[in-house]
């Protein structure tokens, strides 16, 4: 999932990776709306929120929502750095690197707000999740060639309308158009049910859900990282 690139990925290598982390994208903003009321992937509404506070005269808050929009951007941009730099020097696993820098993360964010609650700040921790899903929705549109973007859940119900109108063609659009159905269907409900789980586990453990995440992202990383190593020895 995390090493195929180009003509190398098949649908069902995309399925698996909208299904995988689509469904963390979805814990991550719902633990960031539970935390502050804020969403950490809905990068649209955080850009109206910010507009009407503005709008309102209120800075503090039009400002605590634009800092969402720029923490969204830096951890694209990082993943991009990151990505580009392990390509130059040939690093086959790098896009698994890439996540498994985002699994440690998380896992060490879990560490603080656990050890020393109260020791982060509301804002502090939904810009930091904020980062976190521009990273991850980066790889992920990277790795895929855009056909997988696991937190743009507008895009994805845009395409899915597109793709669903297309079922109604001949029998030749249709079949062309099933793919895409099946992927951005699959994201959005891996989303919905990540959402779900993430909102139960944080309102019955706590923080306890950013190493539970972090640790699915290990999950999918480690054996990626390892089968490359195999291949190379």
């Amino acid at each position: 999932m995390l090493i195929h690139e180009g003509t190398e990925r098949s649908d069902r290598i995309d399925l698996g990776l909208a299904a995988s982390l689509s469904m963390i994208a979805g814990g991550i903003n719902a633990m960031g709306f539970l935390v502050a009321g804020s969403f950490t992937a809905n990068m649209t509404g955080n850009v109206a929120l910010a507009a009407e506070y503005i709008a309102r005269r209120d800075l503090a808050l039009a400002l605590s929502f634009a800092e969402l929009l720029v923490c969204f951007i830096l951890g694209a941009m990082t993943a991009a750095l990151l990505v580009g730099a392990g390509q130059a020097r040939g690093r086959r696993a790098i896009y698994a690197q890439a996540i498994l820098g985002e699994a440690l993360l998380l896992i060490g964010l879990g560490v603080v707000a656990l050890g020393w609650p109260g020791a982060l700040a509301e804002t502090v921790l939904v810009g930091v999740l904020s980062l976190v899903m521009g990273f991850q929705n980066a790889i992920t549109t990277m790795i895929s060639r855009a056909r997988v973007r696991t937190t743009h859940v507008s895009g994805m119900a845009t395409d899915l309308g597109i793709e669903l109108a297309a079922m109604l063609g001949p029998e030749q659009v249709r079949r062309g158009a099933l793919p895409g159905l099946w992927l951005h269907g699959l994201t959005l409900v891996a989303f919905a049910v990540g959402g779900v789980l993430g909102t139960a586990i944080f309102l019955g453990l706590g923080n306890w859900l950013l190493p539970i995440l972090g640790a699915a992202l290990l999950a999918l990383a480690l054996p990626d990282i390892a089968r490359v190593r195999r291949r190379r020895a």
